[in-house]
């Protein structure tokens, strides 16, 4: 009767290690993936945050400035101008070469610009149920004060 009972279980530690294995492989594909989805965002983050402060430094430069002075209150910014001058960043940095499928959006609201920018994640595993070609994005924002000093 001994022995039966060991026969019926023959296998069992496989089907444990093979299942082991499997989830520590999934584990080691998340990890991998979320890695280059972190090192692409810090990468657009950086893009974004260059480009709204290239973008409120040439918006602030307008004719407004010249004909009103600076004022104490922040620089009201113009938004064709902001929306340029991003774009030019862009292209000066190559972020459309290194960042296939980039799209930029600036938003101005008065005295500030916001940048989005977002492009697709060439993830190098595909997670199982994963989407196909994930989105990052990253956001940077800018506002321009006169003298340089902190708001009070």
């Amino acid at each position: 009767m001994s022995s039966r009972r060991h026969r019926g279980e023959r296998g069992q530690a496989t089907v444990l290690i093979v299942g082991f294995a499997v989830v520590i492989l999934l584990l080691v594909v998340v990890v991998i993936d979320a890695t280059a989805a972190y090192i692409k965002r810090q990468d657009l983050d950086s893009i974004a945050d260059g480009a709204a402060l290239y973008a409120a430094d040439a918006a602030a430069q307008g004719r407004e400035v010249y004909d009103d002075g600076l004022g104490h209150d922040d620089l009201r910014l113009s938004a064709g101008v902001a929306r340029a001058a991003a774009a030019s960043y862009l292209r000066e940095v190559g972020a459309h070469h290194s960042h296939p499928g980039l799209t930029l959006r600036v938003t101005v609201d008065g005295t500030s610009v916001r940048i989005e920018v977002s492009a697709p994640a060439d993830l190098p595993l595909a997670v199982p149920g994963g989407p196909e070609e994930p989105l990052v994005r990253a956001v940077g924002s800018a506002v321009v004060r006169p003298g340089g000093g902190a708001p009070g």
